[in-house]
């Protein structure tokens, strides 16, 4: 089973990964997490780019980074993964360029779902689950970390809000997405997201 995990900076997705992980090995079941950018060498050393505050990327820059970091991904991580039966669980995957590139940055949404088909080659979640979280909270978490914050941290509100609408755009549109409130406790969310989990395997 092949799960995703979305939302904006600082909605828990690495918190709600972790934990549904942690849920699911309790349970006997073999998990590989992961996250994009990244999960490769390669789509590490893309990620340092992708998100560097020092560098100036124009979104089309964004858009090819991003999927030159998934086709990689998906080939050297995911699919043999899958393929040895394991549950994926991925902190973000195609929804996120459509919400951030599309959405976000104004390009075109046919013209990426073209260059993120070719990334991933046929390859589709069985589940997206959605973090809805308010940029306001997302500000309030991201403040709480005391880090430095990195390329698409520091962009402005106005931005993060269109993502967020973009991301519940794109679940309304889908048959695999489930929205969740990220203001919820982690343990709620866990168990909505295993509850989640637990719908697409009875559906076979």
């Amino acid at each position: 089973m092949f799960a995703v995990i979305e939302g904006i900076e600082g909605s828990g997705k690495s918190t709600l990964q972790a934990g549904v992980a942690e849920a699911l090995r309790a349970r006997g079941r073999r998990v590989t997490t992961t996250r994009e950018p990244g999960g490769s060498p390669l789509g590490d050393a893309i990620r340092s780019i992708f998100l560097s505050t020092e560098l100036e990327v124009i979104p089309v820059a964004e858009a090819m980074l991003v999927n030159a970091a998934r086709a990689q991904h998906v080939a050297a991580l995911i699919r043999p993964a899958l393929e040895r039966g394991e549950t994926v669980i991925c902190d973000r995957f195609v929804d996120s360029t459509l919400a951030y590139q599309g959405y976000g940055r104004g390009l075109d949404l046919s013209m990426l779902r073209g260059l993120c088909d070719l990334a991933v080659g046929g390859l589709e979640a069985d589940l997206t689950i959605v973090l809805d979280c308010d940029p306001t909270l997302s500000r309030r978490r991201l403040d709480a970390r005391g880090s430095a914050r990195d390329r698409l941290e520091n962009e402005r509100l106005g931005f993060h809000e269109r993502v967020r609408e973009g991301f519940l755009a794109l679940a309304r549109g889908g048959t695999r997405h489930v929205v969740l409130d990220a203001a919820e406790t982690p343990e709620n969310l866990v168990a909505a997201a295993l509850a989640a989990i637990d719908g697409v395997g009875s559906r076979g």
